[in-house]
């Protein structure tokens, strides 16, 4: 009696912390948090980014419409990080994070922000739509940049590749849109100004 008591008692408690343990486990997230990093020259580029779905949508054009700027990604801001400075469009950028933006466009080149600020997208929400104009002032740079049409990607992906090791070309493809900008590490320069300090 006393073994069948003990029996009982330990299925009961066994029962009791799955359904606690099932009740605290969550669903995957719909946009799951990534991240990609690649060393380039001396420079260490990083993106954080929430990486959403296709799931049978059109994603440009109708998702997120031509000429209003979106977060690139999902959830919070893209942020790209650059551990030294670096150029961009041909201008200098200090090491630093930065949010990405992008501003799709129905026919031509697309417009791709690194906002200084790296605030929150949030900060720059106006009527439930990204004011480009508050972007625009906070962009250390604005690129245009042509998208290219290929093979379906169900989720979005930044990829950072360095051929030559100097200058890297950041991608982000989704849907079967991806779009690029090249970021110059200043390799040489600073290899430039190594050797004057001697």
């Amino acid at each position: 009696m006393k073994n069948t008591k003990s029996l009982l008692l330990a299925f009961t408690l066994f029962i009791t912390s799955s359904f606690a343990a099932m009740a605290q486990l969550q669903a995957p997230a719909a946009s799951p948090s990534a991240f990609v990093s690649q060393n380039v020259g001396f420079t260490k580029i990083s993106i954080s980014y929430s990486s959403p779905g296709v799931k049978g949508r059109k994603i440009f054009g109708e998702l997120h419409k031509y000429g209003e700027t979106w977060r690139a990604g999902a959830n919070n801001q893209t942020i790209i990080e650059f551990s030294t400075g670096v150029s961009v469009g041909g201008k200098n950028l200090p090491a630093g994070k930065y949010s990405i933006f992008i501003t799709p466009a129905a026919t031509g080149e697309w417009t791709i922000h690194l906002n200084k600020k790296a605030e929150s997208v949030y900060a720059y929400t106006k009527d439930g739509k990204i004011d480009e104009a508050a972007v625009a002032a906070d962009d250390a740079v604005a690129v245009k940049s042509a998208p290219k049409m290929g093979e379906n990607t169900e989720r979005l992906i930044y990829t950072i590749s360095a051929e030559n090791n100097k200058v890297a070309t950041v991608t982000m493809a989704w849907e079967k849109v991806s779009v690029s900008f090249q970021v110059d590490t200043q390799a040489d320069q600073k290899i430039e100004q190594f050797k004057s300090q001697f």
